[in-house]
């Protein structure tokens, strides 16, 4: 397996998952969003905001990986997060715009700016508590892309227990066929 490879079929599959969980849950109104569903990050609108908050934290220090990644530095824009609990986006419609903007970044970034020996380098950064840390970029990137695919699914079955139905979730369906 290509790891650079999967790392854009991931970021393509992210990017759908996050349009079908927004999609569903923009028929829900704000005191759905935000009532108290025993989450992790309590409500469904809470639980998107720490996916956007981690997905800043993540990004911002992958940018300073390469200075060829241009698509990363760009999210600089976007507010910078204190904790991993915070609502940047407390209207559901700012969270959306805001998902979508992080989404594509990742999408330009794994397609045109990645490159397979960045994978292989170290990355050093600091943690949410400030402490230093160094890890396997490559082992990072697919943590992204994991925390994403664990918060999604807390928000699927909140989804679901409302009666909304998000669509295919199978990683599956983004893996290209080699029969065809």
């Amino acid at each position: 397996m290509d790891l650079h490879h999967h790392i854009r079929l991931m970021a393509g599959y992210n990017k759908r998952l996050n349009s079908q969980v927004f999609a569903a849950a923009a028929t829900l109104d704000h005191a759905t969003l935000t009532a108290d569903a025993g989450a992790f990050f309590g409500s469904i609108l809470g639980t998107l905001n720490h996916m956007v908050v981690t997905d800043l934290l993540w990004l911002t220090r992958f940018a300073k990986h390469s200075a060829s990644y241009q698509s990363l530095q760009a999210l600089a824009e976007l507010p910078t997060p204190e904790r991993l609990d915070q609502q940047l986006y407390p209207a559901f419609a700012a969270l959306g715009a805001a998902r979508g903007i992080i989404d594509n970044a990742i999408i330009e970034w794994s397609a045109d700016e990645l490159k397979s020996s960045d994978l292989q380098r170290a990355l050093a950064y600091h943690n949410s508590k400030g402490e230093a840390a160094e890890r396997d970029f490559g082992e990072l990137v697919m943590h992204l892309f994991n925390h994403q695919t664990h918060h999604r699914g807390q928000v699927s079955t909140l989804l679901n227990q409302r009666g909304l139905d998000i669509g295919v979730t199978d990683f599956l369906q983004d893996i290209p066929r080699l029969d065809a």
